[in-house]
């Protein structure tokens, strides 16, 4: 689909990238790395080294923090560590990024369903949205646990869509990472870069081909104002 013909369509949903895009939770996932490291006798590493890495998800971040990667024997071993490690503490220093509290309620204010679509699984997404009062509040929410390929493959973002009973083209899905603006365009929604998120350094943002891009929440609410909500 163009991009005219998926800006036409008055905007009935906001979907959400989680981790990046919605909440700020490089700091307990940086202390689930850094306990990991030192059971390996390591020194800590600071939050500023491994918050470009959090949206690449645990791959990423354990390829950063431990330099290992698929290709490692270890690495199904040290990955569920870090998972164990990680749902202790989940939901103890992450915060929505400022604003969001209130971007959420005025988006639904104007009548705006609210989707959440994240790589993170079940087990960790959802206490961290009851911790941040985001949940149940938000109408769905969409984890890999619930599908055969998680983004960048359209599947999640078709699914939340489905259950919201919105069409893609009338909705926007927002993220901080590449593959969240592949997912979308694929979808046939509109997408919208969180430039305010975990971007790596030296990432050109505006070459991912996204309708929009943002550096705060607040910048959401004048996109989806000019969408027609």
């Amino acid at each position: 689909m163009s991009v005219a013909a998926r800006q036409a369509a008055p905007l009935a949903a906001v979907l959400l990238d989680l981790d990046g895009t919605l909440a700020d939770t490089a700091a307990d996932l940086a202390q689930a790395l850094n306990r990991l490291r030192d059971e390996q006798g390591m020194a800590p590493l600071a939050v500023s080294e491994l918050r470009p890495y959090v949206s690449q998800g645990a791959r990423g971040m354990l390829a950063c923090a431990l330099d290992i990667g698929p290709q490692d024997a270890d690495y199904a071993r040290v990955r569920e560590r870090f998972f164990a490690i990680y749902a202790e503490s989940c939901a103890r220093r992450a915060t929505l990024f400022d604003g969001f509290a209130d971007v959420l309620g005025e988006l639904r204010g104007r009548g705006l369903r609210i989707g959440i679509v994240t790589n993170k699984l079940e087990r960790f997404a959802l206490p961290l949205l009851r911790a941040l009062d985001v949940w149940p509040d938000a109408d769905c929410l969409i984890t890999p646990d619930l599908l055969r390929q998680p983004k960048p493959d359209p599947e999640g973002v078709l699914l939340a869509c489905q259950r919201l009973g919105v069409a893609p083209a009338a909705s926007v899905f927002v993220g901080d990472d590449r593959r969240d603006v592949v997912a979308g365009k694929a979808a046939g929604t509109r997408t919208v870069v969180a430039a305010y998120g975990y971007i790596a350094p030296g990432e050109d943002v505006t070459e991912w081909g996204a309708d929009a891009c943002i550096d705060s929440p607040a910048g959401l609410l004048a996109l989806c104002r000019n969408w027609g909500a």
